[in-house]
């Protein structure tokens, strides 16, 4: 916004002597007679200097100027900050728009990854929904991206479970796996005899009611003939009572 201070080259709290050597600088740059070839043009700004001049150089008017100038700053710049504001509000929402309408797009993007779509299919199928190329392949290259990152890790994971169960196995199918059992076996062995030894009869009369449990247990099932007498007779005490 040109002010008149801006017409004669000076400052708004300018002394009256310095608007006057700046009229007169002024004018004599912009006298159609030192403009040849631009007479148009000097005629005009020559008439804007005398016109300021005019004008600052009255103290009464310049008063006025001032005041009026003062009001008309004010409105100027409350409506340049509605205008900022406005056009703040305008890219926030341009930005806001543009963030959803991403967002929407990487989503689409993951969902045909997932559905084991490479990248030239992801970055076709953003394309078809009427996304930017350039914003289309870079999504299409972040997602691939990501699929086979997530692909190999899970494939890592999958390799070291199954390399702990074979691990698991040939331990188990080791000769020091079995030589640790037939040790615990042979402990076992051994503490019952020291038992023996040490004259714990609970332990050999466990032993010997086994062992005769083991030898009577076959005979039964050897001689059926003898459970068949045993329940005939126990069948004719009955009917005797």
């Amino acid at each position: 916004m040109t002010t008149l201070y801006d017409t004669l080259g000076v400052h708004a709290h300018a002394t009256d002597d310095e608007i006057k050597r700046a009229y007169r600088k002024a004018a004599m740059k912009w006298h159609p007679d030192r403009n040849s070839g631009a007479e148009e043009v000097a005629r005009a700004a020559f008439q804007e200097i005398k016109d300021a001049y005019a004008i600052l150089s009255d103290a009464g008017q310049r008063k006025v100027y001032d005041a009026v100038y003062a009001e008309q700053m004010r409105g100027w710049e409350a409506q340049r900050a509605r205008q900022q504001q406005a056009q703040a509000r305008r890219e926030a929402a341009a930005r806001a728009a543009d963030e959803a309408a991403y967002a929407e797009m990487v989503s689409v993007a993951i969902r045909f990854a997932d559905d084991g779509h490479n990248r030239d299919v992801l970055f076709g199928v953003l394309l078809g929904r009427q996304c930017e190329p350039r914003r289309a392949a870079q999504i299409a290259d972040s997602v691939a991206a990501l699929q086979a990152s997530r692909r190999e890790a899970a494939k890592a994971d999958a390799t070291g479970a199954d390399a702990g169960e074979a691990k698991a196995e040939a331990a188990a199918e080791s000769p020091a796996y079995a030589d640790a059992g037939a040790g615990s076996n042979k402990e076992a062995t051994a503490q019952k005899a020291r038992g023996q030894r040490n004259g714990h009869p609970d332990h050999a009369n466990q032993a010997n009611h086994a062992t005769r449990s083991e030898r009577e247990e076959p005979a039964t099932d050897a001689h059926p003939a003898g459970s068949l007498s045993g329940l005939w007779f126990q069948f004719l005490n009955g009917l005797r009572f």
